[in-house]
């Protein structure tokens, strides 16, 4: 078995952090692993990205080729589209949604937006709003290595003990912090495809998430929710939400009585 995925951001944004984490993840259940990394300059701002490849046999080359990786992760909406073209057919973009201006002609984030949700598999998560929920906004990796760890090759609880190792030095309420960041990208994720699934156009869908409160996801109430935003199309709406919205099926049930708004 084989697996190479693009890991992508900007500097500070905490991509070797997500490297180190699945790297020892792999090895612990039995994979190799090569990974090549390129630094902007070394400058916070800059872009960053990583080729991660994991297998159980030999492994001879730490670049992927274009057209075989199986996995863009990205902290960064456009940098998640710089390496679409070293996806394989079936590959997938998993990307923050929340846009890091660092150049003067930075597209509009929609536009970015637009063009992931128009990739044949593709999650976007607003791993901002994520981050911050769980206590940190510097936790937006884990968010991200959250969103993906149903499409890695080995275990959720492979992956959160080397977060916790990652952040021990740093005490505990670190630790607990990108614990919630972890669940929160993944519950989220879940929820996003399982919508996607049911038929759920990704515009609204994105919008709507941005709304959702992480600690109470159920993804199986998904259908539901493609329902509700078809007859009520305000739940999606562009502006805040003044309270977050448990995206249960009871919610849901609720938004179609019309006792959510």
């Amino acid at each position: 078995m084989e697996m190479n995925i693009i890991v992508s951001g900007v500097g500070g944004q905490g991509i070797l952090s997500i490297a180190f984490v699945l790297d020892n993840a792999a090895v612990k259940e039995g994979f190799r692993f090569k990974q090549s990394e390129v630094h902007g300059m070394s400058q916070r701002g800059g872009a960053v990205q990583c080729h991660l490849r994991f297998s159980k046999e030999e492994i001879y080359s730490d670049l992927i080729p274009e057209g075989a990786a199986d996995l863009v992760l990205s902290v960064e909406p456009l940098e998640a589209l710089r390496y679409v073209h070293y996806l394989k057919p079936g590959g997938g973009v998993i990307s923050s949604a929340s846009p890091f201006p660092n150049i003067p002609d930075y597209p509009d984030p929609e536009t970015l937006h637009g063009r992931i949700a128009a990739l044949p598999k593709h999650v976007l998560v607003d791993a901002e709003r994520l981050a911050k929920a769980a206590g940190s906004v510097k936790a937006q990796n884990m968010v991200m290595l959250g969103a993906a760890c149903r499409d890695l090759p080995f275990t959720r609880e492979a992956c959160l003990e080397f977060v916790e190792r990652l952040f021990a030095r740093k005490g505990e309420q670190a630790v607990e912090t990108n614990r919630r960041a972890f669940t929160f990208g993944e519950r989220l994720s879940a929820f996003y495809r399982a919508a996607l699934e049911a038929g759920t156009d990704p515009a609204p869908l994105l919008r709507f998430c941005r709304r959702i409160d992480p600690e109470s996801v159920d993804p199986d109430s998904a259908p539901l929710w493609k329902e509700a935003l078809a007859r009520r199309p305000e739940l999606a709406a562009a502006e805040p939400s003044p309270s977050p919205v448990p995206a249960t099926a009871e919610a849901a049930r609720r938004a179609l009585e019309g006792e959510v708004s």
